[in-house]
């Protein structure tokens, strides 16, 4: 009877140990594939610093990833595997809309916008969210990093998959909100036309090089 009961303990404590690994090991790779520098990420650090709808904005990208990274446990990696020209399609379909934002930004480092704490927003809020839907989905990155990639790590946990996505969708949320809310602390900056113009020329370099590796097919 004891050795039937420290057995089953014994599986208790590798069932938990296996969960802690698969959580920890999802938040660790689900941070280093997102914390790199990216279009999206320079998008949301500017509404951050602007204070520009910046809750649904994180929010949004949060959701997003922890959706895709579901997608890939659920198989859709192996979908998109499979057809290679829709990562061809997507690659080029976001390496033009990185070129036009980059002009944008390119326009906004030449015409630098003060932004006063309590002024109006410039950007509209579908505006808004539009723009990081399109950072998002169009980014082909995404789909290889964060549903083929992270899909695949994740289900080398098999049962315990589930909890690696918990660890990974956890991280996307802390990242992501300290990105959006901890860029405030630059706000005492933004009267200052100096720093618009090396913020938006720092996110115009960003989404240019972006791009310019995605037309390459680097």
């Amino acid at each position: 009877m004891g050795a039937i009961y420290f057995r089953a303990k014994a599986q208790v404590v590798d069932t938990e140990s296996g969960c802690v690994l698969a959580i920890t090991t999802g938040l660790a790779s689900g941070l280093a594939l997102i914390i790199a520098i990216g279009a999206q990420n320079a998008f949301v650090l500017r509404q951050g610093v602007s204070r520009q709808h910046v809750l649904p904005i994180v929010l949004f990208c949060a959701v997003a990833d922890a959706a895709l990274i579901g997608a890939g446990i659920l198989g859709l990696g192996a979908v998109i595997e499979s057809v290679p020209g829709l990562l061809l399609v997507l690659r080029y379909a976001g390496a033009a809309y990185l070129i036009w934002f980059g002009i944008g930004s390119v326009k906004r480092a030449l015409n630098p916008d003060i932004l006063e704490q309590g002024q109006a927003s410039a950007m509209t809020p579908l505006k808004a969210m539009g723009t990081v839907a399109a950072l998002t989905f169009l980014n082909p990155h995404v789909y290889i990093d964060t549903v083929i990639l992270l899909g695949s790590i994740g289900n080398q946990f098999e049962a315990d998959r589930w909890f690696f996505w918990l660890g990974a969708s956890v991280g996307s949320f802390l990242w992501f909100f300290s990105l959006g809310y901890l860029s405030r602390l630059l706000t005492r900056f933004t009267s200052s036309v100096k720093f618009w113009r090396v913020l938006d020329s720092a996110i115009a370099l960003v989404v240019f090089s972006i791009a310019g590796y995605l037309i390459l097919g680097a």
